[in-house]
């Protein structure tokens, strides 16, 4: 259950995206504005550094796995 340490932001966006039905609404500064409607309506930040600080990665993965209803460790796979 190890949290990857080298993932970037842009990274993290790719695979929410690609694998998690979120995709981007805009950018502000260095933070990219991802929002999703399945569950229900959801708007995520994720700030475009490299690499993403392991606080600020764990808040975004436990905020998509409570509200997509999954396990954190099938999200970190997805990391992988």
């Amino acid at each position: 259950m190890k949290v990857p340490r080298d993932l970037s932001g842009a990274q993290l966006v790719k695979v929410l995206c690609r694998d998690w039905n979120y995709r981007v609404v805009h950018q502000e500064g260095s933070h990219i504005i991802l929002q999703t409607d399945a569950p229900t309506h959801q708007r995520l930040s994720v700030p475009n550094h490299n690499p993403l600080r392991i606080g600020t990665l764990n808040g975004i993965v436990r905020a998509v796995s409570v509200h997509k209803g999954v396990e954190r460790q099938q999200l970190l796979d997805a990391l992988r």
